[in-house]
């Protein structure tokens, strides 16, 4: 009799039964095993590259020395989503410096026995042997200091550019009661929206792979965001759900203003390019055109024709192309944002 209660009680026994995996005729104890995750699910690690490696070993040391914590450098780096830390870039930044001022270097004193020996021009060399070796460095280091902030700016434009459509697609998936994780979720497999798939990329990431809940993943995304609209909205989803109010509602106003605010934008825009198109015809086609004639004129009847034709060729082959080049290209800018 108790060797059949003891038999009854093992068939209820379940420790360790989680660790079996059951096959089609017996369960087989397997224990803790690996297991072959799906493609695209185990995370990018940061990498830095050859450069980046080799700056940093040489000068790393002297960075922990002299570093003092930039908080401005670091969100830069944050917001315009450079995968490396702000000491590493520092380091980046002195090595540049470094090779820039030993090229400079021999540069300037090739350029200077040049200019001295063949063109006897002994003091342009001088100066050219100092400003090269300083010059050069401290323009490397100003450009790259203030790179982060260009594309942190750069990709906010984009963001702002966007944001107007991804709306669109947020608010008709909260019309049809998607959660809001899952909103962000699918906006992170949308590449036409550009950056801001990037921004949900990290949303994503923060709640899926971190284990972040998503109010708080939203709100460290409207931290390190470039973009003061999209920094606004996701203040605002933060905001809402806080104080009990529905996103349904809220993710369609927001769909409607962005709208509204896109047409003045684009209304603002076109009224750019046709005022850039009225200067175009004054300052790069009649005002050229009519000093041409003068200088023609005066080139012929003046007693110094030299210097007339100078000025005629330099507004013939320097200025018009380069006023036509940069009317070219702000108009370009205009129309891209």
């Amino acid at each position: 009799m108790a060797h059949e209660t003891q038999d009854a009680f093992a068939k209820l026994e379940t420790k360790d039964r989680h660790l079996k995996t059951k096959t089609t005729k017996e369960e087989v104890y397997q224990g803790p095993h690996l297991i072959r995750l799906p493609k695209g699910a185990v995370p990018e690690y940061i990498k830095l590259t050859s450069f980046q490696e080799l700056s940093w070993r040489i000068m790393g040391g002297y960075v922990k020395q002299k570093y003092e914590e930039d908080q401005e450098l670091e969100e830069n780096l944050l917001k315009a989503h450079m995968k490396i830390r702000p000491e590493e870039y520092m380091a980046v930044i002195y090595m540049t410096a470094l090779i820039l001022a030993i090229v400079g270097t021999v540069a300037g004193i090739v350029m200077a026995l040049v200019l001295t020996m063949l063109l006897d021009m002994m003091m342009i060399g001088i100066m050219l042997a100092v400003a090269m070796p300083i010059g050069l460095p401290i323009m490397a280091m100003v450009v790259m200091k203030g790179s982060p902030r260009s594309k942190a700016k750069s990709r906010g434009r984009n963001i702002d550019k966007r944001i107007s459509s991804s709306m669109s697609f947020i608010s008709a998936m909260a019309s049809a009661n998607v959660p809001v994780d899952t909103i962000f979720k699918e906006l992170s497999r949308q590449p036409v929206y550009g950056e801001i798939q990037k921004e949900a990329e990290w949303i994503t990431r923060d709640t899926e792979l971190l284990g972040i809940d998503i109010l708080t993943a939203i709100k460290r995304g409207s931290l390190r965001s470039p973009s003061q609209k999209f920094q606004d909205f996701l203040q605002g989803v933060v905001t809402t759900s806080t104080s009990g109010g529905q996103l349904k509602p809220y993710f369609l106003m927001k769909a409607e203003q962005y709208e509204k605010e896109n047409k003045l934008d684009l209304k603002m825009t076109m009224e750019t390019l046709s005022m850039m198109g009225e200067s175009y015809v004054t300052v790069v086609v009649a005002f050229p055109l009519f000093l041409v004639v003068i200088l023609a004129i005066m080139a012929i009847i003046g007693g110094n024709a030299d210097n007339t034709m100078m000025i005629l060729f330099l507004v013939v082959g320097l200025m018009i192309p380069l006023s036509q080049f940069g009317f070219i290209f702000v108009v370009w800018n205009i129309s891209q944002e």
